[in-house]
């Protein structure tokens, strides 16, 4: 008389989790560290999931964990709520928010930009600092002299940066003085430049040696205080 019908099941169905179910307090605690919201992420299924990823990229990077651990721990993360290797999209946003955080602490320590060589943000605001402190009027004997990219829109990292270079290349050769010359968001270069008689023709030379490859090319004056040429700095790296 036959009893049963055996059925061999797939190897992990029985683990597996149906998407919208919270995980437990014991499951989240057997999590890497600083992975429990993608795990959570994971467990309920969320449109988040990238975003999430995206996050515990920087913090790990952040916290200086390497990015072999931070890959690790993403797959550690999805085997053990979904049963699975993470898919491409969630590995691409942890691994490119992982390398922007490195980029930006190693910006910070670095007078110059790795992959444009321009000075950064910070070393421009240093030296727009010194000419306060000598006197205001030798601020008022400066300005700025801004590049900006043409059609900055729809480019990759590398591509921008690549665009700036060549712009930073034809500013060093116009100014090729003491001036600083820096990187200023993702699509300007900055000339922090002497206000005399020549500085007019020599913005105007920059222009026509850009003109195939920048928007608009202009001069904006310092401002009045130090912490107003720093505000002044932040509205062109937003712009």
């Amino acid at each position: 008389m036959e009893l049963f019908s055996l059925q061999r099941r797939p190897r992990g169905a029985r683990h597996k989790r149906k998407p919208g179910a919270e995980l437990s307090v014991e499951e989240l605690a057997a999590l890497p560290p600083r992975f429990e919201a993608v795990g959570e992420a994971l467990a309920l299924g969320a449109p988040s999931i990238l975003e999430t990823c995206w996050v515990a990229g920087r913090d790990l990077a952040d916290a200086g964990v390497s990015l072999g651990e931070s890959v690790e721990g993403l797959r550690s993360t999805t085997q053990h709520v979904r049963r699975r290797d993470p898919s491409f999209d969630e590995m691409h946003a942890l691994s490119v928010a992982w390398s922007e955080a490195t980029l930006g602490y190693l910006h910070g320590l670095s007078c110059s930009d790795p992959l444009t060589g321009l000075s950064t943000m910070a070393h421009l605001r240093e030296r727009i600092a010194d000419l306060y402190r000598d006197s205001r009027d030798d601020a008022r004997r400066h300005a700025l002299v801004v590049t900006q990219v043409g059609n900055p829109e729809g480019l990759d990292k590398m591509a921008s940066s690549r665009r700036l270079t060549l712009l930073g290349h034809a500013a060093r050769s116009v100014f090729h003085g003491p001036e600083a010359i820096g990187q200023v968001g993702h699509s300007r270069v900055v000339v922090v430049a002497t206000r005399d008689d020549v500085l007019a023709p020599r913005v105007s030379l920059l222009r026509r040696m850009v003109e195939d490859r920048a928007d608009r090319v202009w001069i904006e004056g310092l401002p009045g205080t130090d912490a107003s040429a720093v505000n002044l700095l932040d509205e062109l790296a937003r712009g």
